[in-house]
C-alpha cells in the first residue's frame, strides 16, 4: 500500500508539473498574440482562442498529454498503469526543443528563449521526469 501511495504522490507531482508549464506557455503564448491581434478582451475570449485558433494549435500535444495522464492516473481499468511509463517518454520526447524545424519542439524553443516561467517550469518538470524515467547516457 505505501508503494501504491508513493507513485500516486509522484504522479501528482508530474500533473503539477504539467499543468504549471502548460500555464506558463499559455500565458507567453498570450503575451505573444496580444502583440500581434491587440488585447483579449477576457479569459473567456482567450479559452476560445487557446481551444480554436490556429495560433495555439501547437500547444495541443501537450494538452492532450495531461488530459492522457489524468485519464490514466484515475482509471480503474489494471493496465491503465502499464501505459503510464510510455506516455511519460513521449512526454519527455515532445519536451525536447528543437532550435531549428517546425512543429511543437520549435516553437518550445522559442518560448524557453522569452520566458523565465516557462525555463523554471521547464526545469522542475524535467527533474519529476528523470525519477519515472530512465536517463539516457
Amino acid at each position: 500500500m505505501q508503494e501504491r501511495r508513493k507513485r500516486d504522490a509522484s504522479l501528482d507531482n508530474m500533473f503539477t508539473g504539467l499543468l504549471r508549464l502548460h500555464k506558463a506557455l499559455l500565458d507567453d503564448e498570450r503575451v505573444a498574440y496580444e502583440r500581434v491581434h491587440g488585447r483579449i478582451p477576457s479569459n473567456g475570449a482567450f479559452l476560445q482562442l487557446a481551444l480554436n485558433d490556429a495560433w495555439f494549435v501547437w500547444l495541443r500535444p501537450l494538452s492532450q498529454s495531461i488530459a492522457k495522464l489524468d485519464e490514466l492516473s484515475e482509471s480503474d481499468d489494471a493496465s491503465a498503469p502499464e501505459e503510464i511509463p510510455a506516455l511519460l517518454a513521449s512526454v519527455q520526447a515532445l519536451l525536447t526543443p528543437m532550435e531549428e524545424g517546425e512543429g511543437f519542439g520549435r516553437q518550445y524553443y522559442d518560448a524557453l528563449q522569452r520566458s523565465p516561467e516557462v525555463v523554471l517550469a521547464h526545469a522542475s518538470l524535467r527533474t519529476v521526469l528523470m525519477q519515472f524515467l530512465p536517463t539516457k547516457r
